[in-house]
């Protein structure tokens, strides 16, 4: 099976700008290290509309939601088209946001099967236009996947317009909810608001802190989170670059947390858990280098764990 790239430079879902700089930003640490991995890796390029950046917020419980719908579209199509066409997608996104597009064309592709979700993130993105405090649907993909408003802690008093897109987006696909909560794995979540820690206990979501990979090893934690996701017949897995200590990397990020993984934590933790044959599709997003404190490290750091991922993806796949 063939690897296919796809290039996602949407930031419309983020609350800071220059995420749609992070694709280039992996570019300019190829070059630096000598790589010939874009040369290799042909790119599949979605169009975005960031130009919609320069208008003004309409809609402050969802941020350019109307604008992100049409992202979900062209991101859910161009996953199954590519899953379709017997090849690995392999995603490299601006913002977080458009995941819930990701996932909706898995199941666009494997309407019938189970799907787990692995959620590599200091966020749970479990936020929806009702309990968001910052509107930024980047925090929201997970929710759209799961279709949970969860007005139980609903602190926003969403318009109708935001209510319509939202459920635009919960429906991509033709399939609502796309994943059940039980099906759902995180790994370095630590930065969360109560509507989403609420969810998360009621619904019972295994988060394997930062603190209890290393207690249990990333061997056995990996194998016990797929010991959780047993009877999905598929798994996707996000890779959110602010699972990583931001002390330690650097601020390149949208939304940078301290006491997360080291970068050899987060290659290991891919690495254990992309060696599943249930693995459909690996997406890696959030890269900011305009935010970077230390020239392009985050950027830099991020294309060794790629470059990994992708050289062990193509071993299994062969």
């Amino acid at each position: 099976m063939q690897i296919q790239l796809i290039e996602n430079k949407s930031e419309l879902g983020a609350g800071t700008r220059g995420a749609s700089l992070g694709i280039d930003a992996l570019r300019i640490a190829s070059l630096n290290k000598g790589s010939d991995y874009f040369l290799k890796n042909k790119i599949v390029t979605l169009k975005h509309n960031n130009e919609l950046l320069f208008d003004s917020v309409k809609l402050a419980t969802a941020k350019r939601i109307k604008g992100i719908t049409k992202v979900y579209k062209r991101v859910c199509n161009q996953v199954e088209e590519t899953l379709s066409e017997g090849k690995f997608p392999l995603i490299l996104a601006a913002d977080h946001s458009s995941a819930g597009g990701t996932i909706a064309g898995i199941k666009k592709k494997y309407p019938t099967k189970r799907l787990g979700a692995i959620w590599i993130d200091a966020h749970a993105d479990l936020h929806s236009p009702y309990t968001s405090p910052t509107g930024n649907v980047h925090g929201m993909p997970l929710a759209t996947a799961i279709a949970f408003d969860n007005k139980e802690c609903q602190v926003k008093e969403p318009s109708k317009e935001a209510i319509e897109h939202w459920n635009e987006l919960k429906e991509m696909g033709g399939i609502s909810p796309k994943v059940k909560t039980e099906d759902i794995v995180f790994f370095g979540v630590r930065d969360t608001e109560f509507p989403e820690n609420e969810l998360i206990r009621r619904e019972g979501i295994k988060n394997f802190t930062v603190a209890e990979t290393r207690e249990k090893g990333i061997k056995a934690a990996c194998k016990a989170a797929l010991e959780i996701l047993k009877n999905c017949d598929l798994i996707y897995i996000s890779f959110d670059v602010d699972s990583m200590d931001c002390d330690l990397v650097s601020m390149g990020t949208g939304t940078p947390v301290p006491n997360g993984y080291t970068p050899e934590e987060a290659n290991s933790i891919i690495q254990h858990l992309i060696q599943s044959d249930k693995l459909v599709c690996f997406e890696m997003v959030e890269i900011n280098p305009t935010l970077d404190n230390k020239q392009n490290l985050m950027a830099e750091t991020a294309f060794d764990i790629l470059v990994n991922t992708t050289n062990t993806l193509e071993q299994k796949l062969s």
